[in-house]
């Protein structure tokens, strides 16, 4: 995160995505020992590895690079990661049959250690079949480019901690709040990868920004 807020404050105002994405590629390649390439180029889980959503307000576009969310107007969209509601399905099928009370895994998620070896064997994926910022070529085919003409919007941009992404930052506090109540392991209508863990008041990192353009 802390590379790519670095870089964007230098970056050219005029800059394309497609720009963007090999300029903040090279960056983050930077960070890396050459002996250490050949290890990352197999082992993806081990790469410095984030997701984001950029507003370019020279190209009027939202960037959407990895699983991220955002709305326009009263328009919905999303960019998720293939395979995760798949292994979201499995950890909630391991939680369901298991004879262990629920609150176990809210201690101690061993539903989520179970699906561990299937999440890094699908991040051999990363910059093939989904997109991601984590040194290596982005596949531009995989990235979510949204135009916008020159009406005025309001525009949500949000990482996929929400699970409900609303038009205001209370709402989508409540939803999560609400969903945190009455499902604190993510296994029913909404399910995730993680719980909510004792203590915390949310299962993934968070970030919402609304703005008029």
């Amino acid at each position: 995160m802390l590379l790519i807020e670095t870089y964007l404050k230098k970056a050219p105002k005029d800059i394309t995505c497609e720009a963007f994405c090999r300029e903040i590629t090279r960056r983050f390649r930077k960070e890396y020992k050459r002996a250490l390439l050949p290890h990352l180029t197999e082992h993806p889980e081990d790469r410095l590895t984030a997701s984001c959503i950029i507003f370019s307000r020279v190209s009027r576009q939202i960037w959407m690079i990895g699983d991220c969310q955002c709305i326009v107007g009263s328009e919905y969209y999303d960019n998720p990661k293939p395979y995760e509601q798949e292994l979201a399905q499995q950890r909630a099928a391991i939680i369901k049959a298991s004879p262990e009370p629920h609150d176990h895994f809210l201690e101690d998620d061993t539903a989520r250690a179970a699906i561990i070896p299937r999440m890094k064997e699908t991040m051999k994926q990363q910059n093939v079949t989904y997109a991601v910022v984590d040194g290596f070529p982005i596949p531009m085919q995989h990235v979510r480019i949204i135009t916008l003409d020159f009406r005025p919007w309001q525009i949500v941009l949000a990482s996929d901690g929400y699970p409900f992404l609303c038009p205001t930052l209370e709402a989508s506090e409540a939803r999560l709040a609400e969903q945190r109540t009455a499902d604190p392991l993510n296994i029913g209508d909404f399910k995730a990868t993680k719980a909510f863990k004792t203590g915390n008041n949310s299962f993934d990192d968070r970030a919402y920004i609304r703005f008029k353009a």
